[in-house]
């Protein structure tokens, strides 16, 4: 399983820094070259877009495992911003 933090650091100035969202990762396909991945989608509450605390699942279908890592993240991100958010 891949475990994603995004941490909002405030001017760079760590004591400040959050934890903003998590995305993770988990290949479902037993490893398959070809694999299937649940995603776990969670993102703190935004003022800045009035949005509260919320979650979101999906699963990404049919991507190749021989290619980067970032190809993976950018499939996931991509695939959990098109599913339907529950707020916590």
């Amino acid at each position: 399983m891949l475990v994603i933090d995004i941490q909002l650091v405030p001017g760079g100035f760590d004591p400040m820094k959050r934890t903003i969202g998590t995305l993770r990762i988990g290949n479902i396909s037993d490893l398959s070259d070809i694999s299937d991945y649940s995603i776990v989608g969670l993102e703190a509450a935004n003022p800045l877009t009035n949005t509260p605390p919320r979650i979101a699942e999906c699963v990404l279908e049919g991507h190749d495992r021989r290619q980067s890592v970032w190809r993976l993240l950018k499939a996931a991100a991509d695939r959990i911003e098109e599913a339907d958010c529950v707020p916590l």
